[in-house]
């Protein structure tokens, strides 16, 4: 996973490429394998949720996702953490500083 995170006037803007095959039950039926995708994204500064997401088998393999949130839940320096959550139970999470 690659996070990226700066400060933009009063907007922190981040984006995020999540590594995963993100396997629709179509696709898996056909190669033989069980469907599995990024159910839940989250993101945190400072212990609070600045984006959050439920999502589906809608998503491509290996998605980017882009987001932004006010200023006034972080500044430049503050850790900004990404956690998602598959279809197996299967957790990723990723900190980057901001900028």
């Amino acid at each position: 996973m690659k996070l990226k995170a700066k400060v933009k006037g009063d907007v922190i803007a981040a984006k995020a490429l999540l590594k995963h095959d993100n396997l629709t039950y179509d696709q898996a039926k056909k190669k033989g394998k069980e469907a599995n995708f990024i159910t839940h994204i989250t993101a945190t500064v400072n212990d609070k949720i600045v984006y959050d997401a439920s999502t589906s088998q809608f998503f491509s393999k290996n998605p980017m996702i882009k987001f932004k949130f006010k200023s006034n839940v972080a500044k430049a320096g503050d850790k900004l953490e990404l956690t998602w959550v598959d279809f197996k139970g299967n957790t990723k999470s990723k900190k980057t500083k901001i900028k």
